[in-house]
């Protein structure tokens, strides 16, 4: 009696049914999982220590400054109608606007020009998206009931008596992140004529 032949099964993968799922299966999984992954920690870090940093303190001028480093490092709560470093005061609306479209941008740039196959450009993106959508978090007054149109900082560093502009972990994000790119952007090799282009979704 002739056993039964069992089933043959492809390693090959499957294709994908539709032409956008083509493009996303063509997406490297590392990389689109580093840059969630930081985009969805870093936005959740600066959320969370906004909250208790303020819950701690409470606003501006309620509570002396509490140091970690005696006259270098400390936390000290401040609101922010501004853009980084205390700029275009008064322009919060225009500067979350101006942050929706930056993260769409971010997005753009990452799943359909090709930044998703870069490594780097992985985590540089991931640490930008994750600064924008913290501080736009607190521009559309989503932490406050009425609204509060302001960025909640909290982190103070001074040097003899100079104080930097307090910040927050979305704005350390930001700098850290642009930082990557300018230093990923001068190290990139240029591209060649004769070399094949990488792979981009059509």
């Amino acid at each position: 009696m002739r056993s039964p032949t069992p089933p043959i099964v492809s390693s090959a993968p499957q294709k994908c049914s539709s032409d956008c799922s083509t493009w996303l299966c063509r997406l490297p999984r590392a990389n689109v999982a580093l840059f969630l992954g930081l985009a969805i920690s870093g936005l959740a870090l600066d959320l969370l220590t906004k909250a208790w940093v303020f819950r701690l303190l409470g606003p501006p001028g309620a509570r002396d400054t509490w140091w970690l480093w005696d006259g270098y490092v400390g936390l000290q709560t401040a609101y922010n109608a501004g853009g980084l470093f205390g700029m275009f005061q008064g322009a919060v609306h225009w500067l979350a606007g101006f942050s929706v479209v930056a993260a769409l941008a971010v997005l753009y740039w990452f799943f359909l020009k090709g930044a998703a196959f870069d490594r780097w450009l992985s985590v540089t993106l991931g640490c930008i998206l994750a600064g924008i959508l913290g501080n736009l978090y607190d521009r559309l007054g989503l932490w406050s009931d009425p609204p509060m149109y302001a960025v909640r900082d909290w982190i103070l560093l001074s040097y003899q008596g100079h104080h930097w502009p307090n910040f927050n972990i979305a704005d350390s994000l930001l700098v850290c992140g642009t930082g990557l790119l300018v230093w990923h952007t001068m190290r990139a090799d240029p591209p060649r004529s004769d070399s094949p282009e990488d792979p981009r979704p059509e």
